[in-house]
């Protein structure tokens, strides 16, 4: 039997046990696929990170839920690259990295002086929803008077799909009560989607946007607190559905408070050409190391 070690991460923090968590194995070229898989189930986390060498950018990332590998992930790519650059002294200038995601090669920033990873993601991409709007609610616990109708609910990608369901207050947020379970069924276009509610009202006066996400049955998670590419999604989401008048945002976007986490997510999001591009920033705090038995 080989023992792994997986370093715990918090990410969108500088408090542990506040962020995110996500597991980061070093060295990671050694593992098979299904191994990477078995080591993301024992661990338990919404997400571990696998980092690997990359013919294509200066490094690859693989991404694995207990129960299925994603295409991208923004909270562990944010542990990986703070896990690898944090040691860098604070004069030192910005480190740029391209990194090889499923998703594609992705630019990568991470600051000495603020330690602070920022996260170029793929050109925001959205999607009708023509399902039952109500019984999209159900899934989560609301009905028809919780919906923000002022907004349109869509699937949307700057990497990994979710879809995007505006609620009208934070009431409606703290009484969400997931059956990811029934998600499939209601998410008839795209059936292994998570649901991501956001709405306008913040607990932060500095931020913009508040938002809860579901994560989709076949990861074997319910919710995942904190998430750095739906909060992408959701910064393209917002310049393209709530204020479309608007060419680019910078903007805090808050989660997690519901589930006794406090994250915070910097995002741009700027139309041009007809795409809008989309950039994620956040920090990491380490946690301690953990083990996984293969």
């Amino acid at each position: 039997m080989k023992t792994v070690k997986v370093s715990h991460y918090d990410a969108f923090t500088k408090i542990a046990g506040k962020g995110n968590p996500a597991g980061v194995i070093f060295e990671a070229a050694s593992y098979t696929t299904e191994e990477m898989q078995e080591i993301a189930r024992q661990i338990g986390f919404s997400e571990c990170a696998f980092i690997l060498p990359s013919q294509k950018a200066d490094l690859q990332l693989r991404y694995f839920t207990p129960g299925a590998e994603v295409n991208l992930c923004g909270h562990a790519t944010v542990a990986s690259i703070f896990a690898l650059y944090n040691g860098s002294a604070a004069s030192q200038e910005p480190i740029h990295k391209k990194v090889e995601t499923r998703a594609g090669i992705i630019d990568i920033g991470y600051r000495p002086d603020t330690k602070e990873v920022s996260m170029t993601q793929a050109a925001a991409v959205f999607e009708p929803f023509s399902g039952n709007v109500k019984a999209l609610l159900g899934t989560i616990g609301l009905n028809l008077e919780d919906l923000d109708a002022r907004y349109p609910v869509v699937y949307g990608s700057t990497g990994l799909w979710t879809l995007i369901l505006p609620v009208k207050t934070l009431d409606a947020c703290s009484r969400m009560v997931p059956d990811h379970h029934a998600f499939p069924p209601v998410l008839t276009e795209r059936p292994n989607t998570s649901i991501h509610p956001l709405c306008v009202e913040t607990l932060h006066a500095k931020a913009t946007l508040h938002g809860r996400h579901f994560s989709a049955a076949i990861t074997g998670r319910v919710e995942d607190p904190i998430t750095g590419t739906a909060c992408g999604v959701m910064g393209a989401y917002y310049i393209t559905f709530m204020d479309p008048a608007m060419e680019s945002c910078d903007i805090l976007i808050e989660q997690g408070q519901e589930a006794g986490y406090d994250g915070l997510v910097h995002v741009w999001a700027r139309k041009a050409q007809g795409v809008t591009n989309v950039q994620i920033a956040g920090t990491a705090v380490y946690v301690t190391e953990l083990t996984a038995q293969l």
